[in-house]
């Protein structure tokens, strides 16, 4: 069976229209009026990409008390035993368990030191 009519679609990710590379530039490079010195371009390169900053002590508070809920979370929710994850046995220890690791995190999260206010 030949095919005959058939129809191609060319897709192109770069328009046409832009001129060719002349002076052996970047097409989309900024410019700019003046040359920037090297101390301008080594604080745009120091700056961080994601500006927040945490303190470790709150990270680790965090840390801790995700861990201590999920000692909670898996001794009395009773999902993870229905859908097989760990065993109702298993289970009945975290309960147990519970009694002593969450008042210790509570411990371990107040034990830090406060951060400085700034």
């Amino acid at each position: 069976m030949p095919i005959t009519g058939s129809r191609s679609i060319h897709i192109s990710l770069t328009p046409p229209y832009l001129p060719p590379n002349k002076n052996g530039r970047n097409n989309f490079e900024k410019a700019f009026a003046k040359k920037r010195d090297s101390q301008e371009k080594t604080k745009i390169q120091n700056k961080p990409i994601f500006p927040l900053t945490v303190s470790k002590p709150l990270l680790a508070r965090t840390a801790i008390a995700v861990f201590g809920l999920g000692f909670i979370d898996a001794g009395y929710s009773g999902d993870w035993s229905r859908i097989g994850v760990i065993t109702p046995q298993s289970e009945e220890v975290l309960k147990i368990a519970a009694f002593a690791v969450v008042p210790l995190c509570v411990f371990l999260i107040f034990s830090f030191p406060n951060e400085p206010n700034s």
